[in-house]
């Protein structure tokens, strides 16, 4: 039992990642997937070494509990990835983000609650930390920063808005239930993808190489391996003295700063010119990410980040 844990949202980019890590460990896992006809879903993880005998997909709706209990039971500890990221134009917020997001997470926590799960990694995001721009100019972003969610709600910024209220949600319900959660905040993940569809933060990267200006000033606040936000869940889970929040990049970076790291290595596609400074009140820091440093991490830097990204969206023939 101590050996099998639930992974909402397996398929995705950090998913399976995460499902490939913990078979290499020697866990059981009940992955999630939207939809088990979904060969786009399945494929890419009963593909993965181990899981011919200790792979379970499940297929749940974040709204529909008894979908999750299903995942959920049996399991000693859930890693609950499952929620939409949509940067782009979004038609109905409260529909296509928050109430995945919120309800999603506070289905994942019941559901683990009634199962007796010892420990619950909740994914958040950097974007539940920033865009606040009421932080101290002087002040290094970290754990103890805040989205601002007002700033949100007049910009739009329902991404942002939704990580932050699904993690307050979150260290509610924990208070409130006695459940014992832990959350990671990863920034911009990228790298080698396992699965067929790319996340966000890979989106972004084919359009920098495409040429796109746009500064992200509001969403980038610094990039990090697919690998090491996997590995710092299962840090978290594995290590019980690990408590909070934890800041998952390999360092605090502007947009600017990755854009111009992208051009140097790969003069052959037609990255823009951006201004250094696109995070206004962004103070860069190496080592932001200490409380995860401190637990044994060893970040992979932006440079092998970005080259092992750009290979993986060649090979999978995603730019030319």
């Amino acid at each position: 039992m101590s050996k099998v844990v639930c992974v909402t949202g397996g398929s995705g980019c950090i998913g399976s990642w995460l499902v490939s890590l913990l078979l290499g460990r020697d866990y059981t896992v009940h992955a999630t997937v939207k939809d088990l006809k979904d060969e786009n879903e399945t494929k890419h993880l009963e593909a993965l070494e181990g899981a011919d005998t200790r792979l379970r997909l499940f297929q749940i709706d974040l709204l529909d509990l008894d979908s999750i209990v299903a995942a959920v039971n049996g399991c000693a500890g859930v890693f609950h990835l499952a929620s939409p990221c949509i940067v782009d134009q979004v038609q109905d917020p409260q529909k296509e983000l928050l109430d995945p997001a919120i309800k999603g997470t506070l289905n994942v926590l019941t559901a683990a609650k009634e199962a007796g799960v010892g420990r619950v990694v909740v994914t958040s995001s950097i974007s539940a930390i920033t865009p606040s721009p009421n932080w101290p100019a002087d002040a290094v972003k970290g754990e103890d920063c805040w989205t601002d969610i007002e700033y949100c709600k007049q910009k739009g910024l329902w991404y942002p808005l939704s990580k932050t209220l699904a993690e307050k949600a979150a260290w509610e319900f924990s208070k409130e239930k006695g459940l014992d959660v832990v959350v990671v905040n990863p920034g911009t993940v990228m790298g080698p993808v396992i699965s067929p569809r790319l996340n966000a933060s890979m989106i972004m990267l084919v359009r920098i190489l495409q040429g796109c200006t746009e500064t992200y000033e509001d969403f980038f606040m610094g990039s990090v391996h697919f690998k090491d936000v996997a590995l710092a869940h299962i840090l978290v889970y594995e290590n019980k003295a690990a408590t909070g929040r934890h800041l998952c990049v390999e360092a605090i970076s502007h947009y600017g700063d990755f854009v111009a790291k992208v051009a140097v290595l790969h003069p052959e596609y037609n990255v823009p010119r951006l201004p250094r400074d696109t995070q206004p009140g962004l103070l860069r820091a190496k080592d932001a990410s200490k409380k995860l440093i401190d637990l044994g991490l060893q970040f992979i830097p932006m440079e092998q980040i970005i080259k092992e990204a750009v290979d993986s969206l060649k090979s999978k023939g995603f730019i030319s």
